[in-house]
């Protein structure tokens, strides 16, 4: 229930309506009204909101999901039924400053793109079918092999930046897990009782909290970025000032401290030699 409100008010406030130019639809291009949103039954209207823009006049709205008419995307329509301002939403958008040239803060959703173009392929009968299938026949292959071809699958659609930190707390739970089988290997239990302990092992409790963690940070920093400008601004020139590994080649640095703490803490507690009350 929080969350929602939330993404709705990050993605309007950092929405940008940018006027679309002649050439960017035919001069005889009009939009039918039976494509036009509607709500209650009734057109859905807009007005520009947008710094640098003087315009109260009031818009209808269009989805445009044809890549052959134009760029795709949300419009507001003018009584003319032209297209008239381009709607860049804040989140997934790509138009990074207002029309009076202030820079305006965008935010990534990856899942939901891959998602999104998967959907309008299906329904527009445009899905390269060969590449999917393709994909099918080496998920197959990989699961014949042993490999987990989910998480050959997201490996490889994740950029790397996202996919190094997995990659780093998939070797956590390796060197965890080779101790625990070690320990619980003289107690005589199956295969499947010792997957099943190590399951329950306390790094895993800490590792989901990680990624719950995770979520609601950024949505934290989102917020702060989008009511607390002022206040990151500032505090972003003071760090330029000041903290040498703020920016430039020597800020990843600053990152891998906490970083490699977090995953040494994941270490230790899952070993249970933290957090449990007793060492082992």
């Amino acid at each position: 229930m929080l969350l929602g409100p939330i993404l709705i008010q990050l993605n309007n406030s950092s929405t940008v309506y940018q006027r679309v130019e002649p050439t960017a639809f035919s001069q005889e291009f009009r939009v039918p009204e039976q494509q036009l949103l509607r709500d209650g039954g009734q057109l859905k209207s807009e007005t520009v909101s947008e710094p640098g823009i003087s315009d109260s006049a009031s818009y209808r709205v269009w989805h445009n999901t044809d890549a052959k008419a134009g760029a795709e995307g949300r419009y507001l329509i003018d009584t003319q039924g032209k297209p008239a301002y381009l709607v860049d939403p804040g989140i997934n958008g790509t138009v990074e400053k207002h029309a009076d040239g202030s820079s305006v803060t965008k935010y990534n959703a990856p899942k939901a793109t891959l998602m999104s173009y998967i959907i309008k392929g299906i329904l527009s009968q445009e899905l390269p079918w060969g590449l999917v299938l393709l994909g099918v026949m080496i998920a197959v292959v990989l699961e014949l092999s042993g490999i987990p071809s989910l998480a050959f699958a997201v490996g490889l659609y994740l950029p790397i930046s996202v996919s190094a930190p997995i990659f780093v707390g998939g070797l956590v739970r390796w060197a965890v897990d080779k101790d625990l089988i070690k320990r619980l290997s003289r107690r005589n239990l199956s295969e499947e009782e010792i997957i099943a302990e190590t399951d329950r092992s306390p790094g895993v409790l800490l590792a989901s909290g990680y990624i719950a963690g995770g979520a609601l940070a950024g949505i934290l920093v989102a917020v702060a970025a989008e009511f607390l400008s002022g206040t990151v601004t500032s505090f972003e020139k003071w760090a330029e000032e000041h903290n040498p590994f703020f920016a430039g080649n020597n800020s990843d640095w600053l990152a891998m401290i906490p970083f490699w703490i977090l995953a040494l803490v994941l270490y230790y507690v899952g070993r249970g030699m933290l957090l449990n009350g007793k060492g082992k």
